[in-house]
């Protein structure tokens, strides 16, 4: 044992890769329908093994954090900017109105009962989610003017609150967002997502060219004797079903394979390759006539691509409207992804600048269609670090700069910064997709891991004070926690529904996105059997992330006024 903690304490890499290990593996245990998560697991495994005495250098959890960081700004910001434009501004207000009421409440509690300046900030953190604010806060505190001595105390005393309130607040929300949210807007939220839900349904019946991903097409080969089918040009039998989408990609006529334009004719047993959804083809394929086997006319060559929209003449069209081009003849939509959030697929569900267009056809017709849209994202496992490192090195010189106000210098800090630079290299990624492109495996290393590592280094660094901090602060913690959790989305229920009149399940969708909880919008979406309310979700988490994160050094500066 002996051998171990020396190995640890001369080796911190190695501690730092336990405490990952370990971290994980107790994010990952369930209580019922409740876990931890891997970053509350990962600041316990840290606290734990801290206790063994560990020294990290400090610079270690500071780059990951800035990739962290920039990272989150590259997913969000083109919603971000979304949320600037005119139809967006309801979300935004609400989201402004959460936030605000957020540091409000952090700062009033911890006023209230003479909390220092390091269990605010980690109240803040926690009751709202938001771990950045461990970092913003630690380093708007290492600019103090108050002893060395002091500052290591207050800056350990954040994960301790963190700690705690996270727990409370994550679990109270997850539970009252679906639960006593539709009550205080006198709904029912089943009953609610159904009515919006069926909207999603029906415009899917209505073959507008919607396709979500539980809804595969296929392409099966007929043969031509219904008499209706018959001298009819391609383009006249595509539109007879007025309720569902279908196209014929290929005609075998007599020992001759024709690739169809929708002038070609059909004629008397002529076998057609058809692409329809699989319900299309159970349902109505014998009304074309018998299926035949016909290996070799159904030899099309079929691609599914990303598409990011790019083009600005289809930004806020309707997927509607995008199903009426003629560049949409013979391409499916499998799936729509905004801010990495998918995204509820209804022939009204409009289309943003920066959206990701999951095409499924043959791979002329997907060709056309992603020249039409924008640019076609494929796979690749190279990240542009020359745009990563540049973006964080940028965002560090901004955040770095600073305003005096009542005497005390506000700055962004350089992680602070870095989020900034990453909302704006996101969204030129998105006006630009042909460079800055960074691979979903590369998001989730910069993103999960890079906050991991930072939030397991801090309790690495906090656990010898831990205990002596919980103690500190008491049960009174708990209680505090649980209500500056709900205080904030009471408040932005009432007013998004009865100031704001937006739609229930949208305004369910804001709150759990201004407060950047991802999985109360998963329990809202399981409560409400419906995807409606991440049509609420995006703009507010983007906004949130920015807003919640900048209180850090904002709250420590309200506290160092306040004393």
């Amino acid at each position: 044992m002996d051998y171990v903690v020396r190995a640890l304490q001369q080796n911190p890499e190695l501690a730092i890769f336990l405490t990952l290990a370990v971290g994980f593996l107790i994010g990952r245990v369930k209580f019922g329908s409740f876990s931890l998560g891997i970053v509350v697991g990962t600041l316990l495994a840290g606290v734990l093994i801290g206790q063994l005495d560990i020294k990290v250098p400090a610079i270690v959890k500071t780059v990951f954090f800035d990739l962290f960081l920039f990272t989150t700004g590259y997913k969000v910001g083109p919603q971000f900017f979304r949320g600037l434009k005119g139809d967006a501004v309801p979300q935004m207000v609400l989201t402004v109105v959460v936030c605000v009421t957020c540091l409000l409440t952090a700062f009033g509690f911890a006023t209230l009962l003479g909390y220092d300046i390091g269990t605010a900030a980690g109240l803040l953190a926690g009751a709202f989610s938001e771990s950045t604010v461990i970092g913003t806060a630690g380093e708007a505190i290492q600019r103090l003017a108050i002893p060395e001595a002091e500052k290591t105390a207050l800056v350990n005393n954040i994960p301790v609150a963190y700690a705690v309130t996270y727990l409370v607040g994550t679990a109270s929300l997850v539970w009252f967002l679906p639960t006593i949210g539709p009550k205080l807007m006198g709904i029912n939220l089943r009953a609610e997502g159904a009515r919006m839900q069926s909207a999603i349904a029906g415009a899917a019946e209505l073959g507008l060219g919607v396709v979500s991903a539980a809804r595969m097409f296929d392409v099966r080969a007929y043969r031509i004797t219904n008499p209706n089918l018959v001298n009819r040009t391609v383009a006249e039998v595509e539109a007879l079903p007025q309720d569902i989408r279908v196209f014929i990609a290929r005609i075998r006529r007599g020992g001759e394979i024709i690739e169809p334009t929708p002038a070609t004719v059909i004629r008397q047993d002529d076998v057609v390759a058809v692409m329809a959804r699989q319900e299309a083809h159970v349902e109505r394929g014998a009304r074309v006539g018998p299926e035949v086997d016909d290996k070799a006319l159904l030899d099309i060559p079929i691609e599914s691509v990303e598409v990011v929209v790019t083009r600005r003449s289809l930004v806020g069209k309707s997927l509607a409207d995008l199903a009426r081009l003629e560049s949409a003849r013979g391409v499916f939509l499998r799936r729509l992804m905004r801010a990495g959030q998918e995204i509820p697929i209804a022939a009204g569900t409009l289309i943003d600048r920066g959206d990701v267009l999951y095409l499924i056809g043959a791979r002329p017709a997907v060709e056309r269609a992603a020249k039409e849209l924008g640019y076609p994202d494929r796979p690749t496992t190279s990240t542009d670090m020359v745009f990563v490192g540049t973006g964080i090195v940028v965002g560090g010189f901004v955040g770095l700069l600073s305003v005096t106000v009542v005497g005390i210098p506000l700055t962004l800090t350089a992680s602070g910064g870095a989020l900034i630079m990453g909302l704006v290299f996101g969204w030129l990624r998105s006006v630009y997709p042909f460079f800055g492109r960074i691979p979903e495996a590369a998001i989730w290393v910069f993103d999960t891991l890079g906050l991991c590592v930072f939030i397991g280094v801090v309790g690495l660094t906090a656990g010898p004070s831990f205990m002596a901090g919980l103690q500190k602060t008491g049960i009174s913690l708990v209680f505090v926690g649980l209500a500056a959790a709900l205080l904030p989305h009471t408040l932005g229920i009432l007013f998004g529904r009865y100031v704001l009149r937006m739609e229930p399940l949208i305004v369910l969708g804001a709150c759990a996105g201004a407060g950047t909880i991802t999985a109360a919008l998963r329990a809202i979406q399981d409560e409400a059997r419906s995807s409606v309310p991440a049509l609420g979700y995006t703009v507010p988490y983007a906004i949130g992330n920015i807003l919640l994160t900048a209180w850090g050094p904002v709250l420590v500066a309200l506290m160092t006024i306040g004393k």
